[in-house]
C-alpha cells in the first residue's frame, strides 16, 4: 500500500484499539501462571498509632490460606531508606516501607498480607484478621496545622522551588490604586482510574521473576524491587503493556508491587496482589492546599504586583512538593512578584502527582483572582489578560521557545461567542436558569527527557518500533507507529509498536507530558540510523544501482530506497535486509534534550479556556453547557488522540470545579467516601459540548516540533467554570467543588 499522505499531523485510529475493544489487551491482574496464589492486603482500621496485637488465628484457619505475612514475620528487608529511594519519582524524606514495624502512619495502611489459593479465599480470610491498636489522635486537615507550615529543607528533584522575589511586591501592593487579596482552596482529590493498582509476579525459579505491574514506567518499579530485595536485574523483567488510566498515581512503586514480590520470594511461587477500590484511596491524591493570592493593578488593569502563598499538605514521613505558586510568576507580565510555598504535615499517605501537578491548583487560584481583578477594574477578562501578556518567562528571564497564546485567546473567544457576553453578573438568563460565561488561561511545561528507541525491519517488510516507555491511554502506541511509518515511508499497517517492557531500550516514567516529544524523537533518531544501515547493505548488493549513493541522495518510500536523480534506480527494503545476511536489520537511537536550547529558552504549552454554565436559580444546580478549549502546543501528531487528551483533561477540570472531593473524618482520620458511589466524578450526563481548537504553533525544542498534551487540558478548566458560575450568580465561591449548598 502506498504511503501517499504522511501519518503525522492527521487523525489516525489507535493501532491498539482492536485489542482493547476485543478484550485482548491484558492488564496487570490478567496475567496468570499454573501455580498462581492470590494475596489480599489487610488495611489498618486507624489513622495513627501502633499495632498492639495481631490475632491471626481465625484467618489462618480459613479455607485455602497458604501464608499470612506482617511486620512480625516478614522476610528481612533493608533497615535504611537508601534502597527504597531507588525510585525515579521519590520525594525527600523516608519512603513508606510496608510492614516496617508496628507503627500506623495513615488510615488503610497495610498491616498484613493474606496469601491463599483463590482471590475469594484471600479476601475472606483478610476480613478475619483481628488487630488491636494503641490509638493516637490524627490530624488530616491542613488548615488545622497551617501555623506549623515550613519551608522544606530539601527540594524535590525536578520540581523547581519558587523563584526569588523580583521588585517589591508588598510595598507596591500597599500603594496601588486597585488591590484584592483572597484565599482559595480546592478539596483534595483522589485518582480514580478504572484499573485498580495490581501486580502479578510470575516465579520463574532460581530467583528469576517476571512481573506484571500497573505502572507508568517499567524501569522504575524494577529498579525499586531489585534494590529493596537484592535481586539480580538480569533475572527480573517487568511488563506493563497496557494501563487502564493512571494520571500520575502509578509513577511511583506502590505497596502492591512490594507485597507481591515479597510474597513470591518467600513462597517461591507466583503471587498476585490486587488492591480494592477502597485501598486505592491510600495512595495517589492531589494534595490539600491553602492558597492566598494578592493582586494589585492600576486603573487600566495593568498588574503592578502579584503575591501568591501556598501551604500544602504532606505526609508525616515525606516532603511531597509541587510548583503550585511558580505559575503566577510567568503567565503574566509583572515587575513585582513574590511567591512562597510551604508544607504542613498531616496524618495521611503521601500525596502524589495528579495530572498537571501544581499547575492545576496554582493556576486555578491565579485565574480566579484575575477574574476578580477584571470586575474590580471594569476590564473584560480576555482584554485584561492581553494587557498583561507575558512576552518572556520572567521567572527564569528567558524568551519562550514559542507562544501562540494570543491566537488561542482570539480563536477561542470567536468560536465561543465571547462578544455576546453581558459583563454584569446575573445579567444573562434563559428560562429559570441563570447563564454565565467564564474564561481562564492555562499553562504547562513542554518537558523532555532522555529516551532510547530501537527500530527493526524484518525480511517480510515489517517494521517494529520499540521503547520501554508506557502508554497510559494517551495513544503512545499510535504516535510511535505514525512516526516510524513516516520516517521509513511505510504504511502504518506494516508497523508494530512495542512499549511497557523493561528489556526494551531505556525510558523513564511516562509523565509530565514528555513521552510524545521524547520517545517520538528517539524513534525518529533510530529510524535515521536504520536508513543508514539499510543503505549500507543496499550498496553492497552486486551491481547495486545505489552503489555510490549517499543518504542525502536517496528517498525511502513505499518499501524501496530510490535514487532521487533517477527513480528507476532503486533497491527494495526486503532485498537490503537479505543482503545483510540476517533475517532483520535493526538500529537504535538515543534522544536527549538540547541543553543549549533549554538553557536559552523556556518551553510551555498554553491554553485559553471558555465555559458556559447554566445555574438553576431556585435549586442551585449547575450545568456546564459547553466549553471551548483553544490549545497552543506545537505540532499535533495525531488530531484524534490529541483531541481525546484535551477532552479528558477538561472533564477532570469540570470534576474539580463541581464534583470531586475526598472527605476525611477529621476525628478518626479516615476517608468517608472511598468508593465510586460517594466520591463524585462527572458522568456522561454532566458533560455536554466540548470544542477543542489546536492553534498553529511552530516550535524547535525537539526534532518533531511537538509539545505534550496530557496535562494542558485540565489546567485552567476549573477556573473557567468557577468564573462562569460567578458571572451567572454573582456569588464568588473560592473553595472547590462548587456544590449546591454553597450557592443557595
Amino acid at each position: 500500500m502506498s504511503n501517499v499522505h504522511p501519518y503525522v499531523g492527521r487523525s489516525q485510529p489507535r493501532v491498539d484499539g482492536a485489542l482493547k475493544v476485543t478484550g485482548q489487551a491484558k492488564y496487570a491482574a490478567e496475567f496468570t501462571a499454573d501455580d498462581l496464589a492470590y494475596a489480599a492486603a489487610v488495611p489498618s482500621a486507624i489513622a495513627k498509632g501502633r499495632i498492639a496485637k495481631l490475632d491471626l488465628t481465625a484467618a489462618k484457619a480459613a479455607p485455602g490460606v497458604i501464608e499470612i505475612l506482617s511486620h512480625e514475620n516478614r522476610p528481612e528487608t533493608p533497615k535504611d531508606d537508601k534502597p527504597y529511594l531507588n525510585d525515579m519519582v521519590a520525594v525527600p524524606g523516608s519512603p513508606f516501607r510496608p510492614f516496617r514495624d508496628d507503627r500506623i502512619a495513615f488510615s488503610g495502611q497495610p498491616i498484613a498480607l493474606v496469601v491463599a489459593d483463590t482471590h475469594e479465599h484471600a479476601r475472606d480470610a483478610a476480613a478475619l484478621v483481628i488487630a488491636e491498636y494503641e490509638t493516637e489522635t490524627p490530624v488530616v486537615d491542613v488548615a488545622a496545622v497551617r501555623n506549623e507550615a515550613y519551608d522544606p529543607p530539601e527540594k524535590r528533584n525536578g520540581i523547581p522551588p519558587p523563584p526569588e522575589p523580583r521588585g517589591d511586591a508588598a510595598a507596591t501592593f500597599a500603594g496601588s490604586q486597585i488591590r484584592l487579596e483572597q484565599d482559595y482552596r480546592v478539596s483534595p482529590e483522589h485518582h480514580n482510574p478504572m484499573e485498580l493498582q495490581a501486580t502479578t509476579v510470575i516465579w520463574e525459579g532460581d530467583g528469576a521473576l517476571t512481573v506484571h505491574n500497573k505502572t507508568q514506567g517499567v524501569m522504575n518499579p524494577k529498579n525499586y524491587v531489585c534494590a529493596v530485595f537484592g535481586l539480580d536485574p538480569e533475572k527480573v523483567q517487568f511488563f506493563s503493556p497496557f494501563v487502564g488510566g493512571s494520571f500520575g498515581m502509578a509513577l511511583r512503586p506502590h505497596y502492591d508491587v512490594f507485597l507481591a514480590v515479597m510474597a513470591s520470594l518467600k513462597l517461591e511461587r507466583s503471587v498476585r496482589v490486587v488492591l480494592t477500590r477502597q485501598q486505592m484511596y491510600t495512595m495517589g491524591w492531589r494534595p490539600d492546599v491553602l492558597q492566598t493570592v494578592a493582586l494589585s493593578a492600576n486603573g487600566e488593569g495593568k498588574l503592578t504586583s502579584i503575591q501568591h502563598h501556598a501551604i500544602q499538605a504532606t505526609s508525616q514521613f515525606e516532603d511531597y512538593q509541587e510548583p503550585t505558586v511558580n505559575w503566577s510568576g510567568l503567565i503574566y507580565d509583572c515587575a513585582n512578584v513574590s511567591l512562597k510555598y510551604e508544607l504542613a504535615k498531616v496524618d495521611t499517605s503521601t500525596p502524589s502527582d495528579m495530572r498537571a501537578p501544581g499547575a492545576t491548583l496554582g493556576v486555578y487560584a491565579l485565574e480566579c483572582a484575575m477574574d476578580e481583578l477584571a470586575y474590580a477594574t471594569g476590564v473584560d477578562p480576555v482584554e485584561l489578560r492581553l494587557r498583561n501578556y507575558a512576552e518572556k518567562d520572567a521567572n527564569d528571564d528567558k524568551p519562550f521557545s514559542s507562544k501562540e497564546l494570543r491566537a488561542a485567546y482570539e480563536q477561542g473567544a470567536e468560536r465561543f461567542g465571547w462578544s455576546k457576553r453581558s459583563p454584569e453578573p446575573r445579567s444573562m438568563k434563559e428560562g429559570r436558569e441563570l447563564v454565565g460565561y467564564g474564561m481562564a488561561t492555562g499553562c504547562w511545561e513542554a518537558m523532555m527527557q532522555a529516551h532510547s528507541a530501537r527500530v527493526t525491519l524484518s525480511a517480510d517488510g515489517r517494521l517494529e518500533v520499540a521503547c520501554a516507555t508506557a502508554d497510559i491511554g494517551t495513544g503512545t502506541y499510535t504516535i510511535l507507529a505514525q512516526i516510524g511509518a513516516d520516517a521509513m515511508g511505510m504504511d502504518i499497517e506494516d508497523v508494530v509498536a512495542r512499549v511497557g517492557d523493561s528489556t526494551l531500550p531505556m525510558a523513564p516514567v511516562e509523565g509530565g507530558s514528555w513521552a510524545a516529544a521524547s520517545a517520538g524523537s528517539a524513534v525518529q533518531v533510530a529510524c535515521k540510523a536504520l536508513k543508514e544501515e539499510l543503505l549500507k547493505h543496499a550498496r553492497g548488493i552486486d551491481a547495486s544501482p545505489l552503489a555510490n549513493a549517499g543518504l542525502d541522495l536517496v528517498t525511502f518510500e513505499n518499501g524501496r530506497i530510490t535514487l532521487d536523480s533517477d527513480p528507476k534506480m532503486s533497491v527494495s527494503y526486503v532485498d537490503a535486509v537479505r543482503a545483510s545476511g540476517r533475517g532483520e536489520v535493526e538500529a537504535e537511537g538515543d534522544f536527549a534534550p538540547d541543553e543549549k536550547f533549554t538553557e536559552a529558552y523556556a518551553a510551555y504549552t498554553h491554553s485559553a479556556v471558555f465555559a458556559e454554565v447554566r445555574v438553576d436559580e431556585e435549586l442551585g444546580v449547575v450545568r456546564v453547557q459547553r466549553i471551548v478549549s483553544a490549545i497552543a502546543a506545537g505540532k499535533i501528531l495525531n488530531l484524534a488522540t490529541a483531541r481525546s487528551q484535551i477532552l479528558g483533561g477538561v472533564v477532570m477540570g469540570v470534576g474539580m470545579a463541581l464534583h470531586e472531593a475526598t472527605e476525611w473524618d477529621k476525628s478518626l482520620g479516615r476517608i468517608m467516601n472511598a468508593n465510586l458511589g460517594e466520591y463524585h466524578i462527572p458522568s456522561h450526563a454532566d458533560i455536554r459540548d466540548i470544542d477543542v481548537i489546536f492553534v498553529k504553533e511552530d516550535d524547535e525544542a525537539n526534532p518533531l516540533g511537538v509539545k505534550g498534551l496530557g496535562e494542558i487540558g485540565v489546567v485552567g478548566a476549573a477556573a473557567a467554570v468557577a468564573n462562569a458560575v460567578f458571572h451567572a450568580t454573582g456569588k464568588r465561591i473560592r473553595e472547590l467543588p462548587i456544590t449546591i449548598d454553597k450557592l443557595l
